[in-house]
């Protein structure tokens, strides 16, 4: 019996996109995507999320890059303009189904990023807990991420939907167990969640 939601959070319920900021610095999309296509790279972003300080990995980008210094910079001193907001709908989700099921967060984020996002989004008290990669040291689709949650909770993979955008997190989750949902957008994932009768 299915009592618990596993939610993913970029992506799935919070609009975080760094083209926010470097849209309007570049004013040109196609450079713009060849500076996030190989310079700030989701690779790159992605070694914060996994435990690297917001510093050093600055520090490491800043030497390979050094004439893109200042470009570099503004991904962590503007980082919060990157947070959009919520998800369109999403949050409405989560709130029905807070009154059903026990609502857990697993995310790709940084440690030192985190608190941004607690603070600007009142929905992420909704979760009885939340376990963040740049914490723990590990990134999705890292097995051992998604069983530090069980663990940690006393959760049963059986027993939980897990829903996230990234397509490799999804297929993890379902190998571990999980009822695995990959979240296209917030109508799509409600079709889905009726279509297991978890939501009315």
């Amino acid at each position: 019996m299915i009592d618990t939601i596993v939610f993913d959070l970029g992506g799935v319920l919070i609009d975080w996109n760094p083209r926010y900021v470097y849209r309007e610095i570049f004013k040109d999309d196609g450079k713009m995507e060849w500076f996030l296509a190989n310079i700030c790279t989701g690779e790159w972003n992605a070694e914060q999320d996994r435990g690297r300080t917001m510093a050093e990995g600055t520090a490491v980008l800043k030497k390979a890059y050094p004439e893109y210094g200042e470009l570099i910079d503004l991904f962590y001193d503007r980082w919060d303009e990157m947070l959009n907001g919520e998800i369109p709908d999403s949050a409405a989700i989560l709130s029905e189904l807070k009154k059903s099921y026990k609502l857990f967060a697993l995310t790709n984020w940084s440690a030192e990023t985190f608190h941004i996002a607690l603070e600007r989004f009142p929905f992420l008290q909704m979760f009885e807990g939340i376990v963040v990669s740049g914490v723990e040291k590990m990134l999705k689709p890292d097995k051992r991420l998604f069983k530090a949650l069980l663990d940690r909770f006393a959760l049963k993979a059986e027993q939980c939907v897990y829903v996230d955008d990234t397509k490799r997190n999804v297929e993890v989750a379902n190998e571990l167990g999980f009822h695995a949902i990959h979240f296209i957008s917030a109508a799509d994932f409600k079709r889905k969640m009726e279509s297991l009768n978890l939501l009315k």
